[in-house]
Formats: structure tokens, C-alpha cells, sequence
């Protein structure tokens, strides 16, 4: 009953800080009590981004509803989220972060989207925090600091990744290259793609932040003969260039990053002319124990399956998401310390068996990944996996 009750309670207090910087009361909260122990989610739930921001959140929320409780030193303290919404922007990132800062926390997870997370590189340094990335991609976000780690694969890689399987199960000689101008991930990604795919075999260019229309560019590719359309791009965008590409006959496949790794973009594709897949860092059945686990959760939780865009399609970042949290907990134990200058010495030992994986740092803060899943959007709820691809 107690188990229950902990369970409704971490619940309740994440859906009211899902909506943003309320406050830095979280899951398992109680207060400013000396047994309490806060873990800073610095992700969007708002802006191009907020969707998958909202289902990395979820991922964590999750773990946190398992595990409320972490055992350091000899003393059991509640593991408290404290949860802000850094709304996709990087101009936020600074006051965002300082609300994570001054609400004590003692370690930070995320971001979803690398460009927000640089931005607020050097407000958590200064503050002497470790920030544990999940799935921002960009390499800029570890290099030439000692405080930012992350858990997932980087760009170059999953650039290689995409330019490799464009070849090889298309073909393709000749591929169409779109970025969102200004974004960190998306003109990152696209820029390893090229390099790894040819620049002389690619048409690049690059579209403005917050556009809408994309016949230009989808009627360039077709005019250009291009063999693939590739198009690093937030959620909100993909699901415009989904339905366009339709419309317009667009007739090659759609290849994207991690970030096209959701159900808003399967609902899109659902049912079109349109081939869309994606690389990305998990595919359902790599365990069994937390899709199941998760599932249930999302389905018994409705605010929670509201987030994860209205069914239980599990995203990657989800399971990252869970992955971080575990790995935080590990730090702190590691440390025999809740301070934060403990963790952050302790956590580049730290390593980790988690629903993604075995985790470990190198000496930048990256963790060793050498394979991606690619899948293919099936149905509205679906996703295919075409193949595990390693280099």
C-alpha cells in the first residue's frame, strides 16, 4: 500500500511540472528535508522540441516512480525531480538553468535538442554541476569541458550511419541535404551526413526557424534528381515535410536522425506514399522488462500517455531517459556523496547496465556507442526495424 501510494504521489507531482519552472517540488519531494536528494531535468516541453522533450521527461519520471529512493553513504534519501522547461530555445537556457541551480539540485539530466544544451554548458559549470546528457547528439556538447557527459551516440557517427545505408539500400548516388538554419543538431547532423556521403554528390540548403512551407525544397530534390531527401529536423517540422512531401509527389525516401524517432511521425506517415526512416538508439523488444514495465505505466497514468502523444509507442529517448536517471543514481552512490562536487568526480567511473545498454565514459564524457538502430515508419503506431547498423 505504502509502494501504491509513493507510486500516485511521484505521479501527481510530475504532471504539474511537466508544464515548465513551477517550483523545485518534484517526485518523492519532501520539502527541504536533509534526506532529500534533487535531480535537475533540464529538457522542453514546449517549442519544436516539446514533444520529445516531454517523452525523454517521461522517461525519467518513470525510473523515478521505481526507484524513488537512493541509499548513499548509509542513508536513504528521496530522490526528488526538480523539472524546467528550457521551451526549445536557447536564449532561455541561462534562466532555465539557473532555476534548476537555485532549486538545489545536485546533478542535471538532459537535454533533448544539443543546441539548449550548450547554451547552458557554462551556467551549470559555473555552478559546479555535472550535467548528464541523454540524447543530445552534437559533439560540441562534451568537448573542452569536465562537467557534460552523455549517454547516447554522437552525430558523426549516426551521420556515417544514414550516409551508409542511403548507399546500400537505395543506392543513392545523389542525396538532397535540408537543416534548419541556426540549430545545432539539425546543421551538425546534416554536415556529417554530407561529409560521410560526399559533398559533391549532395545539394544542400537550409530552411528558417519556424517555417512552414517546404515545396521549395521538396520540388529542388525532385528537379535535381536527387536519390534521398535527407532532413535532420525537429518533430513539428518533420510532420509538414511528411504531409508536403506527399502532396507533391516527392517519390524518394525520407531519411532523418533520432529526433524524427516518435509517434507524431508515424501518425504522419501513416497511411502516405511517403517512405520515412530514421536512425535512432532503441527499438521495442531490446527489453522486454522495461517496454513492459513502461507501457503499463503510460497506460495507467493519463497524463503520462497525454505526454507520450496519446499511445504507447515507446520512443528511444524514453528509454535514455529512464537509462540517465539509473546512471545518476550510480554517481551518487559511487560518490558516498549527494553533493554535487562529489558527483561530478565520480562520474566518470560510473558505468552502468541499463534498458539501452551497457554504459561507460571515455575521457571526453561520451559514452562508448558503436551502433544504431535504423527503422522504417510502419503504421501510426508502429516502427520496423530494418537493421541494427555497427561501425
Amino acid at each position: 500500500m505504502k509502494k501504491l501510494c509513493a507510486i500516485v504521489l511521484a505521479a501527481a507531482m510530475s504532471l504539474i511540472l511537466i508544464t515548465g519552472c513551477n517550483g523545485p517540488a518534484g517526485p518523492g519531494s519532501s520539502g527541504s528535508s536533509s534526506n532529500v536528494v534533487k535531480i535537475g531535468v533540464y529538457e522542453p516541453a514546449s517549442g519544436g522540441n516539446g514533444a520529445g522533450g516531454k517523452q525523454e521527461t517521461l522517461g525519467i519520471q518513470y525510473a523515478n516512480t521505481l526507484t524513488p529512493t537512493v541509499v548513499v553513504g548509509g542513508k536513504t534519501y528521496n530522490v526528488e525531480l526538480v523539472i524546467a522547461d528550457n521551451e526549445s530555445d536557447n536564449t532561455k537556457a541561462v534562466s532555465t538553468a539557473n532555476h534548476l541551480i537555485s532549486g538545489g539540485s545536485s546533478v542535471i539530466l538532459g537535454s533533448y535538442g544539443s543546441g539548449v544544451s550548450m547554451a547552458a554548458s557554462e551556467t551549470f559549470r559555473n555552478a559546479g554541476l555535472a550535467a548528464i546528457g541523454v540524447s543530445c547528439t552534437n559533439p560540441g556538447v562534451t568537448q573542452g569541458n569536465s562537467h557534460y557527459f552523455r549517454i547516447c551516440f554522437l552525430d558523426p557517427f549516426q551521420g556515417t550511419v544514414l550516409s551508409s545505408f542511403a548507399k546500400e539500400q537505395f543506392g543513392a548516388t545523389k542525396a538532397y541535404v535540408l537543416a534548419e538554419l541556426g540549430d545545432d543538431y539539425s546543421e551538425g547532423l546534416a554536415h556529417f551526413f554530407t561529409e560521410a556521403f560526399g559533398s559533391a554528390n549532395c545539394v544542400t540548403d537550409k530552411f528558417p526557424n519556424g517555417n512552414s512551407d517546404f515545396s521549395t525544397y521538396i520540388n529542388s530534390a525532385k528537379a535535381q534528381g536527387c536519390d534521398v531527401f535527407f532532413v535532420p529536423s525537429s518533430i513539428e517540422s518533420a510532420v509538414l515535410i511528411i504531409d508536403q512531401a506527399e502532396t507533391l509527389g516527392l517519390g524518394v525516401p525520407i531519411l532523418a536522425g533520432d529526433t524524427w524517432d516518435s509517434n507524431k511521425v508515424l501518425e504522419a506517415a501513416a497511411g502516405k506514399h511517403v517512405e520515412v526512416f530514421v536512425t535512432t538508439f532503441y527499438d521495442e523488444g531490446g527489453s522486454p522488462e522495461f517496454d513492459n514495465g513502461f507501457k503499463q505505466w503510460l497506460n495507467a497514468t493519463p497524463w503520462a500517455m497525454t505526454n507520450n502523444g496519446g499511445n504507447d509507442t515507446i520512443a528511444a529517448v524514453s528509454a535514455l531517459g529512464f537509462d540517465a536517471y539509473y546512471v545518476a543514481l550510480e554517481a551518487m552512490k559511487a560518490a558516498g556523496s549527494v553533493e554535487k562536487g562529489d558527483i561530478l568526480k565520480a562520474l566518470p567511473g560510473v558505468t552502468h547496465t541499463g534498458a539501452t545498454g551497457d554504459i561507460a565514459f571515455d575521457d571526453i564524457g561520451d559514452a562508448f556507442r558503436n551502433s544504431a538502430f535504423v527503422k522504417k515508419a510502419d503504421t501510426a503506431t508502429t516502427w520496423k526495424l530494418i537493421k541494427l547498423q555497427t561501425i
